[in-house]
């Protein structure tokens, strides 16, 4: 069963990685003027990787702040049919946070790089 419950996890893990980095390659395309004009201006690489992976790293850290509370309840629901309880511990959700932002920026991260390391004249030749 353990075995079991791993694999699934880490095949769902898998599948929100490959939607995330499909979302991450659409909005590097739909930003690619923008970054563009950024470059020209002046922009470093580096924050334009800051402003491609904030949008992303803001909707995580809103995900576990609603997925808290609800988690929460039903684990303790869960957890009260056991003779061996374990208490839930704040550190249980942090970490959990901290491996979903690992995941999110690690995926995005390509992304990002590979937009701000475009030449600025490629995306604005056309305008």
């Amino acid at each position: 069963m353990k075995k079991l419950f791993a694999i699934f996890s880490i095949l769902a893990i898998f599948i929100a990685a490959m939607g995330l980095f499909g979302l991450a390659a659409f909005m590097t395309e739909r930003k690619t003027k923008e970054i563009g004009i950024r470059k020209a201006i002046g922009a470093s690489s580096y924050r334009i990787v800051v402003m491609l992976s904030s949008q992303f790293l803001k909707w995580v850290l809103l995900a576990n702040l609603v997925a808290w509370p609800l988690v929460y309840l039903a684990l303790q629901n869960w957890l009260q049919n056991f003779a061996y309880r374990v208490d839930l511990q704040p550190l249980y959700f942090l970490l959990a946070t901290a491996i979903a932002i690992v995941v999110a920026l690690g995926t995005v991260f390509y992304q990002a790089f590979t937009a701000a390391r475009t030449n600025p004249v490629e995306s604005l030749r056309y305008e």
